[in-house]
């Protein structure tokens, strides 16, 4: 029998003890993580405006396409109210599991609703995943308002006060714009009697039915009731094929004004930040399963027979135009107060 002192027994168990826990160490990080099967439920899109207007019905046909490619249901769901802070709020308090995806305009609502609405959360606490849909905002008119250019809108409102109405997207780059516009006129704003909705459907409705004499909206969602309208300017440096009418400064030569080109509407996906952060892997999923179905021909043909953008640019540069979206819109905001 080998005489073994106890000491030197203690320390042979004890380095055994160390060398087989160092093994199993280094095995499981040999080992390759467990995979997550994410998504294994049905996947909720938040739309933060009313059911008709662009996010929406970009939203509702873009849900198909995201479910072919992640292999479950994809529902829609409607939360507007409050310039799409009911909706930011909503996405802010359900679980950073990568369920819940936030369509949405979210430049201008969301700086708005910041700089605007009191607002408790930041550009920050959202990840956008890709904008897709860029557009430019038109000023029109009815066509039976008698209004044929810009500068006679404006001497309207001007000169009657209360009596012409308008219509915009509350917390918008159009609303901001119809601001700027008696702003830099030197109009009283209450001359205006202008009327703010929840969504681009129902101030489009609005303007179309006659209720209002002039909307100033994203144009290419405005598609549908061209032949209602008669466009005053198209607020861009220059003249756009889709629409005859005339970029917002040279509109206002005649009255010796020159405005500020706002940026337009950037629409498409986010999550919340913290879902990144706690996720990056599921995060990478929802990526890939938006950029694959934009590179799919027949959800291109499809978006331009609806006459959608679907560009594909990434999460990088979707929160740089986020960030850089804020920073004019926080220039101008106070117009809105």
């Amino acid at each position: 029998m080998l005489n073994t002192p106890r000491a030197s027994l203690s320390f042979t168990i004890k380095s055994l003890l160390v060398g087989a826990t160092a093994a199993i160490a280094s095995l499981s990080i040999a080992l390759p993580a467990v995979a997550d099967d994410f998504p294994t439920r049905p996947l909720n899109v938040v739309v933060g405006f009313g059911t008709g207007g662009s996010a929406d019905r970009l939203a509702r046909i873009m849900s198909g396409h995201i479910s072919e490619e992640v292999g479950v249901p994809v529902q829609v769901t409607n939360r507007p109210g409050a310039g799409t802070q009911v909706a930011s709020n909503y996405v802010l308090n359900v679980p950073d599991d990568g369920y819940t995806l936030y369509a949405s305009t979210f430049a201008p609502y969301l700086p708005n609703s910041i700089l605007t609405g009191g607002a408790n959360f930041s550009v920050d606490d959202f990840s956008y995943i890709n904008f897709q849909w860029f557009d430019l905002d038109l000023i029109a008119a009815n066509k039976d308002s008698g209004y044929e250019d810009l500068p006679s809108l404006l001497e309207a409102i001007r000169e009657e006060r209360g009596q012409v109405r308008g219509a915009v997207v509350q917390g918008s780059a159009g609303h901001l714009m119809v601001r700027l516009l008696l702003d830099e006129a030197g109009i009283p704003q209450e001359n205006l009697n202008l009327v703010t909705y929840n969504s681009g459907g129902e101030a489009r409705s609005a303007v179309a039915g006659g209720q209002v004499d002039f909307v100033s909206i994203s144009a290419q969602g405005s598609e549908g009731i061209r032949e209602f309208l008669t466009p005053l300017a198209i607020v861009s440096d220059e003249r756009i094929e889709q629409w005859d009418a005339l970029p917002i400064n040279e509109a206002l030569a005649p009255m010796d004004l020159e405005v500020p080109v706002l940026q337009g509407s950037m629409r498409g996906f986010a999550v919340t930040s913290e879902m990144e952060r706690q996720h990056p892997e599921r995060f990478e999923k929802l990526s890939s399963a938006i950029q694959s179905a934009l590179a799919r021909k027949d959800v291109q043909e499809q978006l331009e027979r609806n006459e959608m953008g679907g560009v594909w640019v990434g999460p990088e540069r979707s929160n740089e135009l986020m960030r850089e979206n804020y920073q004019v819109f926080e220039k101008y905001a106070h117009l809105l107060n």
